[in-house]
């Protein structure tokens, strides 16, 4: 298990694209990732499929990984279009500022899901402990903080976000740096 940290905003150029998270009413990620991109904003919602019961049967169905958020590439200026679509809150804010979703915790949240069938998002308590690195994988060579001993999952801190993606590992994948 290990953790990514964001580091810390830097101020942004005008007219330069950021990723944001965009906290949404519950349940509807899909619908405003639907509206936002209808509108032209460059939009990622993760998903994830997940088998749930019905009184007759299983269905398995498309869940968002993220509960309530959605991610959105855009420019300061667009802060406030982005704030007026139906189903959106506000942004998730970090030093009293919408925070700004570095575009490596993007590209790996993306990697995440295309390596792991079944994944868990939960939100975390952050705690620095032991560094460790990744020995393969998807993550190989990235560096990280254990959260636990347990070698049978690998945790991935989004700090900027705040959560917390879990998936099971087999064997030896992780060392501790020195």
């Amino acid at each position: 298990m290990f953790k990514i940290y964001s580091g810390c905003r830097n101020q942004t150029a005008m007219g330069q694209k950021h990723w944001y998270a965009v906290y949404t009413k519950p349940r509807w990620e899909k619908k405003v990732f639907a509206l936002l991109s209808e509108k032209g904003f460059t939009t990622y919602c993760p998903l994830h499929k997940v088998r749930r019961r019905w009184s007759d049967r299983y269905k398995v169905i498309e869940e968002s990984v993220f509960k309530s958020y959605v991610f959105v590439s855009i420019t300061e200026e667009e802060i406030k279009k982005v704030r007026s679509v139906d189903g959106v809150v506000n942004f998730v804010y970090w030093n009293d500022r919408p925070a700004i979703i570095r575009n490596e915790e993007i590209g790996l949240i993306k990697r995440f899901l295309n390596e792991f069938d079944f994944i868990e998002a939960s939100p975390v308590e952050l705690r620095p402990e032991q560094r460790v690195k990744i020995m393969n994988g998807v993550l190989m060579d990235e560096e990280g903080v254990v959260v636990r001993s347990d070698r049978n999952k690998v945790e991935v801190v989004l700090y900027s976000l705040g959560f917390r993606l879990t998936a099971h590992l087999t064997g030896n994948e992780i060392r501790p740096v020195s």
